[in-house]
């Protein structure tokens, strides 16, 4: 009986691809096999120098944080060397109008009250013309980042930092081979070279694959890395590719840092263009910078020279322009192969979401981890999570387009008009009827993210949770006002970002 499972058991992984991707994949399997893989179990991550990675996605979602202490990685020593900085939030410019801004931030929007969420009392007393802060004054997180500040979370229910996550900006190569030395450190093997040819099994599973130098790696397991190409999961397994363009016309972009700014913010800026958006992430050493957009509206010639005009100093490498698809794999996993980044698909980065689903596909893996045989039902359970999880994305990210009010260009025109997934069309519905937002577990995004975009767009809730009504008006107007007073002041005593920085070892000036 042992015998019987020990031979069906994985013990030899092979993950095509360096970059965050590879290395995360890397790192978390070298975590979990843990001692056996110095004798029992193999990973074998294979990169070529030839092959380049995007390395353009340098911002986070607070999740990222889960990954680094699974790994169990000092945070400091990841911040220092890695040159992250801070993220409360992201700050979205010219979306709902010219010279409007709103912001998404990280954590709660102030406390409950009788199990209920404070923006329902909020939607109450605005609908009721009862006078009253605007929305984002229940939120810490905004506060912290318009000041420029940073506080870490406490424990003290009291608090409004009890209520505050964050993320981190960081220099994507350097993470990769930050975990690039995490994982060879714990025994993953690295090889160096191109992948020419895939062996396929009589089942259509993959055998292995052939070097360039003719040497043929085999594995129980292979993990996607390659990047927009699916060197295996399309190339090899024809796993096929679902289009969202219509939905997400975005398809390029064009990227590059700039020197540091004077001081380093804590937030992501976000801003609406012609026929796209621009993003501005601070590290401790560089700004980066890049404009996504669509080539149905614009040519990469003015999309060059609009993103060189708006961007504060002179480029330190030359502006590449990025091609994509919007999309997913119509299987994530199938077969022997686990897709993981840009292999398995691209929702481009408006809400900084594609280092998540690496670690966030990872972990899922790990909850359906199979054996030699890779049962098609476990695939299947993985790939509708999985997939579900993307759709909910999808539909967040298309909500910043669909909902603007402005109508200066045909890209924005669009937007307006484009037909919706009927997912999204119920849910803003649903919010703009009765002001409720449901999500399911394994969505990212939570009603509180939704509530800040709704808002923030202009779509305002007519109705609210009618539990609330059993509250009386006086006690909520008296919390409300502690709320926004004891925000403030928590801001305005908080240390400044770079000084925070500082603190850690890192270097802002």
């Amino acid at each position: 009986m042992n015998a019987q499972s020990s031979s069906r058991e994985i013990r030899n992984v092979v993950i095509v691809g360096g970059g965050t991707a590879g290395w995360m994949a890397a790192s978390c399997l070298a975590h979990i096999f843990g001692p056996a893989l110095k004798d029992a179990k193999q990973i074998t991550l294979i990169e070529s120098k030839d092959i380049g990675t995007v390395g353009v996605g340098e911002a986070t979602i607070p999740t990222i944080l889960d990954f680094i202490r699974f790994l169990k990685i000092d945070e400091a020593d990841f911040i220092r060397r890695t040159q992250s900085t801070f993220k409360l939030a992201i700050k979205f410019a010219d979306w709902r109008v010219k010279g409007e801004a709103y912001w998404h931030p990280f954590g709660s929007l102030g406390p409950t009250i009788e199990n209920r969420p404070l923006y329902q009392y909020w939607i109450k007393q605005r609908n009721e013309g009862v006078a009253q802060h605007p929305l984002m004054d229940l939120s810490i997180a905004i506060k912290l980042a318009e000041k420029n500040k940073f506080a870490t979370p406490v424990s003290d229910p009291r608090s409004p930092l009890s209520g505050l996550k964050y993320a981190l900006h960081f220099d994507a190569t350097l993470v990769a081979k930050y975990l690039g030395e995490y994982s060879e450190n714990k025994g993953v093997q690295k090889i160096e070279g191109r992948i020419v040819d895939t062996a396929m099994r009589d089942n259509g599973y993959i055998d292995a694959v052939v070097m360039q130098d003719g040497q043929r790696i085999e594995a129980d397991f292979f993990i996607d890395c390659s990047g927009f190409r699916g060197l295996l999961i399309e190339g090899a397994l024809k796993a096929g590719y679902e289009d969202w363009t219509q939905y997400l016309p975005c398809d390029r972009a064009v990227a590059a840092p700039t020197p540091r700014a004077e001081y380093t913010t804590p937030y992501t800026l976000s801003t609406a263009k012609e026929a796209g958006w621009q993003w501005r992430i601070p590290l401790q050493g560089r700004t980066g910078n890049g404009y996504v957009y669509s080539s149905q509206f614009t040519s990469d010639e003015d999309a060059f020279a609009s993103f060189l005009s708006s961007i504060e100093g002179e480029p330190l490498a030359e502006p590449r322009i990025l091609r994509f698809t919007g999309g997913r794999r119509r299987e994530i996993w199938k077969a022997n192969c686990l897709s993981l980044g840009l292999a398995s698909g691209f929702l481009e980065p408006l809400e900084s979401t594609s280092i998540h689903l690496v670690f966030a596909s990872l972990f899922k893996f790990l909850d359906y981890f199979p054996d030699k045989d890779c049962n098609p039902r476990v695939t299947a359970e993985f790939n509708k999570l999985a997939i579900a999880e993307l759709e909910g994305i999808r539909d967040f990210l298309i909500l910043h387009y669909c909902t603007t009010r402005r109508d200066d260009t045909p890209f924005w025109r669009y937007c307006r008009e484009m037909v919706l997934p009927v997912s999204l069309e119920e849910r803003i519905e649903l919010y703009r009827e009765q002001g409720r937002i449901f999500t399911s577990f394994y969505e990212l995004f939570t009603p509180l993210s939704w509530v800040a975009v709704l808002e923030g767009m202009g779509v305002s809730a007519k109705r609210h949770d009618p539990l609330i009504d059993n509250v009386p008006a006086d006690p909520v107007a008296k919390a409300m006002a502690n709320v926004t007073s004891l925000i403030s002041e928590t801001a305005f005593n908080a240390r400044p970002h770079d000084e925070t920085l500082k603190a850690l070892g890192a270097v802002v000036d």
